[in-house]
This record gives C-alpha cells, sequence and structure tokens, in this order.
C-alpha cells in the first residue's frame, strides 16, 4: 500500500476554548520500533483533551501534540518488532496523542483487536476508559464480588464503563449524576442506586442506603469537596481512587476519621505510564474484559459522533456535559 505524504488533523492553535482546534495538514507519521501504524476510521474524545486544549495536561516528551489519545481503524503499516499485527488487521488502540488525525503510530503492545461485532466507531470508545477503569477500580481499588462501588460522574464515558464492568463482577453499584434521565440509564446499565447530586446529597442517600457501613471503593474524578464526603461515606477499609479533578485538587479534609476506620486513598494516571505498562494492562484487558465485549455483556455506549473537522463541535458537548457515554469523530 502507498501511503501519502500528507494527512488531515486537528492541532491547538494555542491553549483555549473550543475554537483553538483547527483543521490541519501534517506529514503521515512512521511507526518505530514495535509500533504500528493505523489508518484511523475513529478516535474517541476525552476530557483529558479538553484538557490538553486550555493548556493544563502537556504531551508526554516524544508524544504527538496532537490531541486524541483513542483510536481504531485498519493497520497500513508494521515495524520490524511489530509483534503480532500484520497489515489489514482491525484494531484499537490506546496512544499517548495524535489520534485526531488521518493516521497514528500506537505501540503494538497498546494495540487490541476489535472484539466481536463491534463497529470501528464503538472500537474506538473503549480504550482510554476501559484501560483506565480496569487498573484504577479492579488493581488500585481491588473491588471484589461482593464489594460496594461508587463511581462519581455516572453518566460518563468512564461511569458508564465502570458501572457495567462492577456489575458484571457482581458488585453492588452506585452512582452520581446530574439528571433523574442520567441515573436511570446509571441503572440501565446495572447500577443499583443512582443519585441525582444536584436534588440530593449523595453522603446521605448513601449511608442511609448502606445502613450507615458505607462503601468499599469509590471512583472519583471531581475533587475539590467531594474528597471530603467521599471520606464521610467510605467504609471502614474502604478505598477512594482518585483520577481527575473537575473541582480542583485542593481541599481541607481531617484526616482523623481516615486512620479510625483504616481508609486508603489513591489515584493514578494513564497517559505518562510506561509503553510496558500500558500493554500489561492491554493483556489483562484482552484476556478478563474482551470476551465480555465480544459476548455482548459490556458494551461502549456512544452518543454522538462528529466529523473530525467539527472536533471542536465534540469539545463544547463535552464541557457541556449533556452526553450519555462517549463522544467520537469519525475520519
Amino acid at each position: 500500500m502507498t501511503l501519502p505524504a500528507e494527512m488531515r488533523a486537528i492541532e491547538i492553535k494555542q491553549p483555549g476554548g473550543p475554537e483553538v482546534l483547527v483543521p490541519t495538514r501534517r506529514p503521515v507519521p512512521k511507526p518505530g520500533p514495535d509500533e504500528v501504524l493505523i489508518k484511523v476510521a475513529a478516535a474517541g474524545v476525552n476530557r483529558p483533551d479538553v484538557l490538553q486544549r486550555q493548556g493544563g495536561y502537556a504531551p508526554p516528551p516524544g508524544a504527538s501534540d496532537l490531541p486524541g489519545l483513542e483510536v481504531a481503524g485498519e493497520i497500513v503499516a508494521v515495524a520490524s518488532a511489530g509483534g503480532r499485527w500484520s497489515r489489514g488487521d482491525r484494531v484499537t488502540a490506546l496512544v499517548a496523542g495524535g489520534g485526531y488525525a488521518e493516521y497514528c503510530a500506537a505501540p503494538a503492545v497498546q494495540c487490541l483487536p476489535v472484539p466481536g461485532k463491534l463497529d470501528l466507531v464503538q472500537a474506538a470508545a473503549l480504550p482510554e476508559t476501559f484501560f483506565t477503569v480496569w487498573t484504577n477500580v479492579f488493581e488500585r481499588g481491588r473491588l471484589k464480588s461482593g464489594d460496594s462501588f461508587l463511581v462519581h460522574g455516572g453518566s460518563s464515558g468512564i461511569g458508564t464503563t465502570a458501572i457495567q464492568l462492577a456489575h458484571h463482577f457482581r458488585a453492588r453499584v452506585f452512582a452520581t449524576a446530574g439528571s433523574d434521565e442520567k441515573c436511570s440509564k446509571c441503572k440501565e446499565l446495572g447500577a443499583d442506586f443512582a443519585i441525582n447530586y444536584k436534588a440530593r446529597d449523595f453522603v446521605q442517600a448513601i449511608n442511609e442506603a448502606t445502613g450507615g457501613k458505607g462503601i468499599d471503593v469509590i471512583l472519583d474524578m471531581v475533587g475539590g469537596d467531594y474528597i471530603a464526603r467521599n471520606l464521610q461515606c467510605l467504609a471502614v477499609d474502604g478505598r477512594l481512587v482518585q483520577i481527575a479533578f473537575l473541582k480542583g485538587a485542593k481541599a481541607e479534609i481531617n484526616f482523623a476519621p481516615l486512620m479510625v476506620k483504616r481508609q486508603t486513598i489513591t489515584g493514578s494516571t494513564l497517559r505518562p505510564r510506561s509503553v510496558s505498562e500500558k500493554g500489561a494492562i492491554a493483556a489483562t484487558l484482552e484476556a478478563k474484559v474482551w470476551p465480555l465485549l465480544a459476548a455482548g455483556k459490556v458494551a461502549p455506549l456512544v452518543h454522538a459522533t462528529f466529523p473530525l473537522e467539527q472536533a471542536a463541535e465534540a469539545h463544547r458537548l463535552m464541557e457541556s456535559s449533556a452526553h450519555l457515554g462517549k463522544i467520537v469523530l469519525t475520519v
């Protein structure tokens, strides 16, 4: 296959609002050692893309400056050590940047086959959320069958993924969301309790629902005053896992209850982790979660798609929080 010299892409002209996402032309990337080149059919849109656009989340050293952390498409070139992959394979991949483009280079170990009968738009909605949820909820949070689990932002891409996986692995699932409609969707996906945080205090609701016992594992992307409130409804030996700070990274907290209840606060970011670490997560997902996707037992929830050139509109929708599930760019 003869590859073009240039490709369409979306770049961040300067830090700012959605309008700084502008179409451009860039050289088609060449896959390095242990990488493949993917002809992108679709790319997921995520909160870290918004943060990068605003100037608050720089790409790791060596990564593309183009936004986009997950893609799906067809492999069109394989480096000498490309491993299991061949040209023509349909894959979805986690990348450190460069997803908003016609072509994207990806480490071979961070690619996964498109599961079951999912199309490439659905496949593009998988990597960022499934990698994040698995490593934080099941590895760092150690969620197991019979535990209680709370995810904030239950209607987001992360939230809808976390609800489905926690439900499948037999946890008692709680979620917060910003409307009754979103709460209903959370319940459809497997949440036992869904709390409209605009209408009711989630700490009071959870303590009533659990008889004062509290929650074993909480996945939070809100931060700010939620940190102290999460600790108020965290059970003895409970684990709070922090993955983002939409309301800010600073909070005043009384740590005495944490000691009394033997609670744990942990967290992680995915993008800066090494290729080998991400490859290990990919291998675990392929073994434990990809069969569930192939069988239709869990599925990505795609709210809307936008053509690549309308990335700014996709970001406006993301920032409005009006979506249920994932937003995807089609190429």
